[in-house]
């Protein structure tokens, strides 16, 4: 029989459960009490469950959606000895008395971008990468609270069953941080929310956008805070030619916004011969053919999708596909700043273990490794200070122990999650299996000058 003892060093006396595991390093105490302090939400004497713990027992809530108010205390005591276990009604008091003000303020603090200049894939020449994009499934509670302030989505079929919030961010591809979020009503539209992520852009980002923003006074709003810009712009849509670039591409003029349009044709040919492919028409402020090249253009689009896998791992990874908790609007505003604020807190501790070895993408990042071991060390209050100079932590050694090898380019049906969506039915032509991908064709400016290109893909 061998005994085990390890020294745990968290905040003193009715303050310890107010933690994060390794996250604290992230989030530290004194960040959490510059909020609180600015909301003047604090308390002159000290309870038992005090306000600092109430932020740290919102971010834990979305650390572990899956677990009861009671069954998240838990996990924040099981580490540190002996504490009180509060009922859910005190629990439920102790939301309300921390507010929405100090979880949104907490995530202005770590929003922003996290990679360095040098860092791997975050930049395209001189310009940082980052994307808009909206998300209108993570699903609320049903309530009449929750129903009167966000409605109902119409599906093709019917009304759909949970309410939804209409969630904008603006990310920094290359890493999947949050830069910034707006969310609220879904009746107001992805490009109302846009509009407030506006402020986070600057001269030194490359801004890429799907086609739902590609409207002219949105692209003006977008060149006006002097960020370049690259947008899907719809088929059908007619655009005046007031010159021509040798490399076939054109430029016009949308609204008040001189733009480069590349057209493209993208063609997939499948290990079992299957071959299917798609059109695209890219605006772009990036005017110069022979600095930008119509192929490195078409490529960096693709870099949109980032912010689909973003959701991706915020929606489903750390939320687990769940609805939210809260059953009245300030509720669920608060929940989902703690939610936006843990899942920055993770990219950062990810980014900054990536970048302690130089060449790594952070593509590389497990997503899922950098959770489970977030989770493990919240439940053994482990790693709460730095007392040794560790810059890499537990996180970040899973982390880089467990980097993701490159994936080989494949196609995967499109999955029907609801029959009342209007995508219920399978895209005509594409694979109704997985299948790897044998080569990708991109035709450039087809309908003014053959510029092809071909690439192989690793069978």
């Amino acid at each position: 029989m061998s005994t085990i003892t390890r020294t745990v060093t968290v905040a003193a006396g009715v303050f310890g459960p107010g933690h994060l595991g390794e996250l604290t390093r992230v989030v530290p105490f004194e960040m959490v009490d510059a909020v609180i302090d600015r909301h003047r939400v604090g308390q002159r004497r000290v309870r038992l469950l005090p306000t600092r713990v109430g932020v740290y027992f919102l971010l834990a809530l979305g650390l572990f959606p899956q677990a009861s108010y009671r069954g998240v205390w838990a996990k924040l005591t099981a580490g540190i000895g002996d504490h009180p276990s509060p009922c859910g009604k005190a629990l439920r008091d102790l939301r309300r008395r921390v507010g929405v003000g100090p979880v949104r303020d907490l995530f202005t603090l770590l929003a922003g971008p996290v990679a360095s200049p040098r860092t791997p894939g975050v930049r395209f020449g001189p310009y940082r990468t980052v994307s808009f994009d909206g998300c209108r499934s993570i699903k609320v509670p049903d309530t009449p609270a929750n129903s009167a302030w966000l409605g109902k989505l119409n599906a093709a079929f019917g009304r759909t069953g949970y309410p939804v919030i209409q969630l904008m961010t603006l990310v920094e591809t290359g890493t999947r941080a949050l830069i910034g979020a707006a969310f609220g009503t879904p009746a107001e539209g992805e490009i109302t929310w846009a509009r407030r992520l506006l402020n986070h852009l600057d001269a030194s980002m490359l801004v890429l956008m799907d086609r739902g923003f590609d409207g002219a006074d949105f692209l003006a709003a977008v060149a006006a805070t002097k960020a370049q810009l690259l947008v899907r712009v719809k088929n059908g849509r007619r655009l005046p030619v007031i010159g021509r670039l040798p490399d076939g591409s054109i430029l016009t003029i949308i609204g008040r916004t001189r733009l480069r349009v590349i057209t493209a044709h993208v063609a997939l040919t499948c290990q079992d011969g299957t071959t299917y492919g798609d059109d695209y028409r890219l605006a772009t402020t990036l005017t110069d053919s022979h600095a930008y090249p119509a192929e490195e253009i078409i490529r960096l689009y693709h870099q949109r999708w980032e912010h689909e896998i973003t959701y991706l791992a915020l929606r489903h990874t750390l939320l687990t596909g769940r609805v939210l908790r809260s059953g009245d609007p300030a509720g669920l505003q608060q929940e989902l700043w703690a939610l936006l604020s843990v899942y920055q807190a993770l990219r950062i501790a990810v980014t900054d273990a990536i970048s302690t070895t130089p060449g790594i993408d952070p593509d590389q990042a497990s997503w899922q490794v950098a959770v489970d071991t977030a989770q493990d060390l919240v439940t053994g209050a482990r790693n709460i200070t730095d007392q040794t100079g560790d810059l890499t932590g537990d996180i970040g050694r899973a982390v880089l122990t467990n980097l993701i090898k490159p994936r080989r380019p494949r196609v995967c049906p499109r999955r029907v999650k609801s029959p009342l969506s209007r995508w219920n039915k399978h895209p005509p032509n594409r694979p109704h299996t997985t299948n790897r991908i044998a080569k990708i064709t991109i035709t450039a400016n087809p309908t003014h000058q053959p510029n092809t290109l071909t690439t192989t893909a690793d069978p």
